[in-house]
């Protein structure tokens, strides 16, 4: 099990407990990994008590707040186990419902979501969510994109895809199709968050859009390539229009207003062209300057 961190203090212990109750049969050791993603509040002392309480719990506090993904790369780098869990920490993933990802693992998948059966955010929440899934679909190249979760069972040994990556800018998603593409997903419960309240916003939900996109796919180049050779045959045409009505006519045509807005079209297109080209070369900036994915501060014994 692999849990991201985040000022929830007051979810952790029964946390364990649930996982516990519900995964102590199952074969193998159990290892529940919580990963401190800088939190903000008494977290980490929560943590490590439940280390020393609990032989199957492992701590691992980030120097500061990296992000739920980085997060999670991190736990799964520690993992021991043949399969991985990975969940939120706010308990509205419930831990009953994690033999049902396994079962369907054990069918020889090597991804499984467990999807939502019905979503409980906020309109503009929803809306973002949708971008993100919309966006994470063109980057993973899978049909099962539209479905994935925080709430994922894997195989350990597709971390080899990504063992070298570095970069700051971290998808879980992505990464795992570097090392397969056998994806399922399957509805499962959500339950009410039992505290709190969720840190993604729409804008960051729409920035991780983006940031997905530009930073794990070139679908923007080719995308401001076509609407390159569209407005040049766009371009073109306006040309054989006025060309046309010269020859016909005898004279231009009149009106500021037409070419103002050609003007418009045209210089809109190339700022827009430029920005996508500009979000590549932040990416490209930013993989250079060798920041690291995460930083360690300490570990529980």
């Amino acid at each position: 099990m692999v849990v991201p961190v985040y000022n929830s203090e007051g979810t952790l212990r029964q946390l364990v407990e649930r996982l516990e109750d519900t995964l102590g049969g199952t074969s193998g050791k159990l290892e529940i990994i919580l990963v401190n993603d800088g939190s903000r509040d008494r977290s980490w002392d929560v943590i490590s008590q439940l280390a020393q309480d609990h032989d199957c719990v492992c701590g691992v506090n980030l120097m500061r707040n990296y992000g739920q993904h980085n997060a999670l790369l991190c736990g799964i780098r520690t993992a021991s186990n043949e399969v991985i869990v990975t969940m939120d920490d706010d308990l509205q993933n419930p831990p009953e419902e994690i033999p049902k990802l396994l079962d369907k693992l054990a069918e020889g998948y090597d991804v499984v979501y467990g999807t939502p059966k019905k979503q409980q955010h906020g309109l503009w929440r929803d809306a973002a969510s949708t971008i993100t899934k919309l966006a994470l679909q063109g980057t993973m190249g899978v049909s099962v994109a539209r479905s994935v979760s925080p709430f994922r069972a894997f195989r350990t040994q597709l971390r080899d895809a990504f063992a070298r990556y570095q970069s700051p800018l971290v998808s879980i998603d992505v990464l795992l199709t570097w090392g397969t593409t056998r994806f399922a997903a399957i509805p499962v419960r959500y339950d009410v968050r039992k505290s709190g309240k969720s840190s993604y916003t729409f804008r960051k939900l729409a920035t991780q859009a983006v940031n997905m996109v530009t930073g794990f796919s070139i679908l923007p180049l080719q995308l401001a390539s076509a609407i390159g050779f569209l407005f040049t045959f766009f371009g073109l045409a306006v040309l054989a229009y006025v060309l046309g009505r010269y020859l016909l006519n005898g004279g231009s045509i009149p009106g500021f207003a037409f070419l103002a807005s050609i003007i418009a079209i045209f210089s809109g297109t190339q700022l827009f062209v430029l920005g996508i080209i500009g979000e590549y070369l932040a990416r490209m900036y930013q993989r250079t300057m060798g920041q690291p994915v995460y930083t360690v501060r300490s570990r529980t014994e």
